[in-house]
């Protein structure tokens, strides 16, 4: 009876395949999860995801997201049973509208933390796929980003693998990804001694409002630890436990070492 209890609520794993609808090749990092609920993973570099969910969330939709496709979503019941399931992405085109270009003066201005001081630090000791974590700046202008500095505090991984996301603020803890493209920091162990410098400058992302940058775990890098340097800030740091999770904030005010170059509108 308790065997046949915890089957009922734990029903096997969903495993597939992720594929680009119109090239049929894998689509690696792909978020996969129930969206809030903190049930989520990330697909491998081939596609291949897993993911168990209680059989109580059967009448839930499973969200399959990824920058540069359109989402796609599916009732978990329909694929409960299904044997060798591909989910296709479709690649989100975007058309631009005309714009008119005024020559305008900027600033240049660094917003973040920059400390690197590694008495108070923060970082990956939960290792789910898609875990993300990083720090709201606070803009009132038009905003280029120019380059996103990281200063990590320790790691135990002989080298890191995670993806930088930028968010635009659409409410107090609603975030929508900006970015067309992803960017990925693969970087060996001896790297993380000095200052990590990501340029995006030839990337023109342009934003309006307060924006979040983000640093996630999109491939399983097996036991360990990754920590950033931090500090005792007013701003808390903002993360999610896994993919189509909920935002939350830290509760002590602590801010993990992301600082990032801009250029804002006089």
């Amino acid at each position: 009876m308790l065997v046949a209890m915890i089957c009922s609520i734990f029903a096997q794993p969903i495993t597939g395949k992720i594929v680009i609808q119109s090239s049929n090749q894998p689509a690696e990092y792909v978020n996969v999860g129930l969206m809030g609920k903190g049930i989520g993973t990330v697909s491998d570099q081939f596609g291949n995801f897993s993911i168990e969910i209680p059989a109580s969330y059967d009448q839930e939709l499973l969200y399959f997201s990824r920058v540069g496709y359109s989402n796609f979503s599916i009732k978990v019941s329909e694929l409960r049973n299904q044997q060798n399931i591909v989910i296709k992405l479709q690649e989100l085109r975007v058309s631009l509208n005309e714009v008119s270009v005024i020559p305008k003066e900027y600033k240049k201005k660094t917003l973040g933390v920059t400390t690197k001081s590694k008495s108070v630090v923060a970082g990956f000791n939960n290792f789910k796929l898609g875990y993300e974590l990083g720090l709201l700046m606070k803009i009132n202008k038009p905003t280029y980003i120019q380059k996103v500095h990281i200063n990590f505090a320790s790691c135990t991984y002989d080298s890191i693998f995670l993806r930088v996301n930028i968010y635009k603020k659409m409410g107090d803890m609603d975030f929508v990804n900006i970015l067309t493209e992803p960017i990925y920091i693969h970087l060996p162990k001896k790297d993380l001694n000095q200052t990590v410098t990501i340029d995006l400058i030839s990337k023109y992302i342009r934003v309006e409002d307060d924006f979040l940058i983000t640093l996630e775990n999109v491939r399983d890098m097996g036991d360990g630890e990754l920590f950033f340097c931090a500090s005792l800030i007013s701003q808390a740091t903002y993360f999610r436990e896994t993919s189509q999770a909920k935002w939350e904030k830290m509760p002590a005010p602590i801010g993990i070492s992301i600082s990032t170059e801009v250029e804002t509108e006089k």
